[in-house]
């Protein structure tokens, strides 16, 4: 099985502990190709203005890309970029979550709300969250008038430092 690192070695244009694989260079090229593209696309998507952006690139797959792409003003590389996500990983919280219906036939708005918030932080505290560092990090309300009954979606996150 050919792999995103089988393709960046192949093409040269970068140099690791390996030997390329043998793969067709018309193979390699439309890979990266389409690589990139997707890239581009996702740049495009997170953008909140239609003008280039600077965009970093952290991460093993900050490699898959060239120093030019669509949408962006620069590529940035930092020093040890490649282990952005093992870092970020390492510092990131643990989140519980929970998204519900609930029938406002049987409970209010008042009673379902601090319930579903509840259900988020113990989900967070089975995930191993510790508890004197939950906060709830978003709450979502979506009334269900489409419904029959009285329905009201709720969407809670709690996060807090891994115990």
């Amino acid at each position: 099985m050919t792999t995103a690192t089988d393709i960046v070695l192949a093409s040269g244009r970068v140099s690791l502990d390996a030997a390329p694989p043998p793969l067709e260079p018309g193979f390699v090229e439309r890979v990266q190709e389409l690589i990139t593209t997707k890239v581009e696309d996702a740049i495009d998507r997170m953008k909140t203005r239609v003008d280039p952006v600077p965009v970093v690139l952290v991460g093993g797959g900050n490699i898959l890309v060239g120093d030019r792409l669509k949408g962006a003003s620069e590529v940035v590389r930092p020093l040890n970029g490649q282990y952005g996500n093992a870092i970020g990983a390492a510092i990131a919280q643990v989140s519980g979550e929970v998204d519900k219906m609930w029938d406002l036939s049987r409970l209010t708005r008042d009673q379902a709300i601090p319930e579903a918030r509840h259900l988020a932080v113990e989900r967070a505290l089975v995930a191993g969250a510790r508890r004197d560092t939950i906060q709830i990090v978003d709450v979502e309300e979506v009334p269900l008038a489409y419904l029959p009954s009285n329905a009201l979606r709720i969407r809670v996150k709690a996060a807090g430092d891994l115990d």
